[in-house]
């Protein structure tokens, strides 16, 4: 399959490099000034005891070239808007699209876009881009894919994505997939931004039944919805939520707390909707927002 990877950074530089490091035919998607540089420099991508670089096919929006077979969105929620726009000289009439951003908003977007197209994905892994050097910061690499359909996944995505070094999984239920993974990254938000610190603090500072609790109440949002959250799933995210001296924060919090755009109306805002329209109560996911909402004005700068 030709592949095209929307997004150089932590997540798609990683992917795309396993898949390129397996003989895939793999193009990145990206803005300018980065395409000049993975043009003269190749990609750098370090993971767990390995560093090396690779020349990569590069694209930039607006230049021509066939359709691709598999487009892979691997953008922040805040880029999604423009993304869409990107792909669309590249979207064939057999081009099928995978998302892997959390939470559930985008699906609806790609399909309003391009319908029928859609596939169900989410990724697992700890890497970022320093620089312009991908840094995959621990062993996790996984990917988790499947179809939003009746029809079965094609053969054909799952071969072209099933590839050294990442942990790859069909799921058939991928909407209860999706549904447990946003319910832990909420869970995540809501507890690090509201009390504005990492786990051990919040722990040590008396916060223990509120992770509880708002571990509880987001679970409870995706009962109603009609995917409850799998007891191997709870007791996961409960274990990371709650050890002791854990530094663990939320890629939420930390944008937030480094004045960066956040993801808080798509993993956040788009929930509380929800809760709304099924009738769950969501107290600590409703101040989180408020906290999140108001450092966002405060640091728009002055009119």
């Amino acid at each position: 399959m030709r592949i095209l990877m929307v997004g150089a950074g932590g997540t798609g530089g990683a992917f795309g490099t396993y898949l390129h490091e397996a003989g895939r035919e793999v193009t990145f998607l990206v803005r300018p000034e980065r395409a000049e540089r993975l043009r003269r420099d190749g990609l750098r991508f370090v993971s767990p005891g390995l560093d090396r670089t690779h020349p990569v096919n590069v694209l930039v929006r607006g230049e021509e070239t066939a359709p691709f077979d598999l487009v892979v969105l691997a953008v922040k929620a805040t880029a999604l808007d423009s993304a869409l726009d990107d792909i669309a000289p590249y979207v064939g009439p057999d081009t099928l699209i995978l998302p892997i951003l959390n939470g559930m908003a985008h699906l609806d977007l790609v399909e309003q876009r391009y319908p029928g197209r859609t596939l169900g994905g989410f990724v697992r892994i700890v890497a970022t881009l320093d620089g312009d050097t991908v840094h995959q910061l621990t062993p996790l690499c996984g990917l988790t894919v499947g179809s939003l359909t009746e029809e079965p996944l094609p053969a054909a995505v799952v071969e072209a994505l099933d590839v050294p070094g990442i942990d790859f999984a069909v799921r058939d239920d991928i909407r209860s997939a999706l549904w447990e993974k946003w319910m832990f990254i909420a869970a995540a938000g809501v507890t690090t931004c509201l009390f504005r610190g990492p786990i051990g603090d919040i722990i040590d500072a008396g916060g223990l039944p509120h992770i509880h609790a708002a571990v509880q109440e987001l679970e409870a949002v995706a009962a109603h919805a009609g995917y409850p959250v799998a007891e191997a799933a709870q007791q996961a995210s409960r274990a990371m939520l709650t050890e002791p001296g854990s530094e663990f924060t939320s890629s939420l919090y930390r944008d937030l707390v480094a004045g960066h755009r956040t993801e808080a109306e798509h993993l956040l805002g788009d929930l509380a909707d929800r809760a709304r329209v099924l009738g769950a109560d969501t107290p600590l996911l409703d101040l989180a927002l408020v906290q999140i909402r108001t450092v966002s004005r405060s640091a728009r700068p002055e009119a």
